[in-house]
């Protein structure tokens, strides 16, 4: 019988790797995950999020983020890479070819698959509220109007407000609130109040 001993991979490997690899894989203290691929409804949720705050955040120090850049968690040993997220990073207003690591987010969106849910709403969010900068964390259903905000209560805690057909979904950390039904708009959700 041979045994062979399991070896985490460390952050550089992991990140070489990931350069290399036509598959995006996120990484949680040594350990690869394979990332699945989205529904076509699930890119048109966070496309609407996306541009929403793309255009709210035009002319300011703050930046709307969605797919290939990378959240690093320094404390948690972690790169995950959201649906969408905003940043306020000074380094990140000079556009560079290179930056692909957000380590700095003042909200992070996900949006729900029945894959990815449990692992957003478990291992994201305690991970997530890891981070000093983060403001909000927004899980976005991709079957029901439905979206749960968490958010930073100073050094209290944190709320969590639910948003549902006929609301406002308020992003206070960047002073944002749009009808629901944009959120929405063009993915197949009904959301008649």
């Amino acid at each position: 019988m041979h045994v062979q001993t399991y070896q985490p991979l460390d952050e550089a490997e992991y990140l070489a790797l990931e350069a290399r690899s036509p598959v995006r894989h996120e990484y949680i203290a040594g350990e690869v995950f394979a990332m699945t691929g989205a529904s076509i409804r699930h890119n048109i949720i966070a496309g609407n999020l996306y541009t929403a705050l793309r255009t709210h955040l035009r002319g300011t120090p703050c930046r709307a983020l969605m797919e290939g850049f990378k959240l690093y968690l320094k404390k948690e040993r972690s790169y995950f890479y959201p649906d969408v997220m905003v940043t306020c990073e000074p380094r990140l207003l000079e556009l560079d070819a290179e930056t692909q690591l957000v380590d700095s987010p003042v909200l992070v969106v996900e949006v729900l698959s029945p894959f990815t849910e449990g692992i957003d709403r478990r291992e994201k969010l305690r991970a997530y509220r890891t981070l000093p900068s983060l403001k909000e964390y927004a899980l976005v259903s991709q079957d029901e109007c439905k979206v749960e905000l968490h958010r930073r209560r100073g050094d209290i805690g944190w709320d969590i407000i639910t948003f549902e057909p006929g609301d406002p979904v308020e992003f206070a950390s960047v002073e944002l609130q749009m009808p629901i039904a944009d959120v929405y708009f063009e993915a197949g959700v009904t959301c008649a109040g």
